[in-house]
């Protein structure tokens, strides 16, 4: 096995484990999620992400979890973000627990299939990097993301909120694998 296909298979057990979490939640709160407004959805990852940088630097948690429950909540609120963007908020929970999972599949794939491309052109460059440092690019991502909305979407060479959060998910698995190395 070659070095991505190492990496493609840690990438894909990394999100099967966040995805039987979601599918979790979802028998127990239903599509809940589909109420937020984007604002709301970035302060969710804005909190999870500053979360994970207090405990980097404190290096103790009062409430008894770790980083890794919030790389995993940063995965999954991200693919709910990508849903979000392309479906709109709602007033009420409009989405079966069975097309919620079709779309967290969806994106889920399309982010495994774009860290692909990535690790080709970066040459696994991930691997060098500390697990800190992703945390501060999904905050920069985060930041990315209020400004943006800040400005209506308005930009001017912006790749848009979801290659944000595509890229806030791709951090956040690559943080999970270096976990758990």
């Amino acid at each position: 096995m070659d070095k991505f296909e190492h990496t493609n298979k840690q990438f894909e057990q990394a999100m099967a484990e966040c995805r039987s979490l979601f599918a979790d939640k979802l028998h127990d709160y239903k599509a809940s999620w589909r109420i937020l407004r984007p604002a709301s959805l970035t302060d969710q990852l804005f909190i999870k992400a500053k979360r994970i940088r207090s405990l980097e630097i404190k290096k103790e948690s009062l409430v008894g979890e770790g980083i890794r429950p919030e790389f995993i909540a940063l995965i999954n609120y991200g693919i709910v973000g990508m849903i979000q963007l392309a479906k709109g908020f709602a007033d009420t929970v409009d989405m079966t627990n069975e097309e919620a999972m079709k779309q967290y599949d969806h994106y889920a794939h399309e982010a495994l299939e774009l860290m692909k491309r990535k690790n080709h052109d970066y040459d696994e460059a991930w691997r060098g990097m500390r697990v800190s440092s992703y945390t501060d690019l999904i905050l920069t991502k985060i930041e990315r993301i209020k400004e943006i909305e800040n400005l209506g979407g308005e930009t001017l060479v912006s790749e848009g909120i979801e290659s944000n959060y595509m890229d806030i998910v791709n951090y956040a698995v690559f943080g999970l694998i270096k976990l758990s190395e």
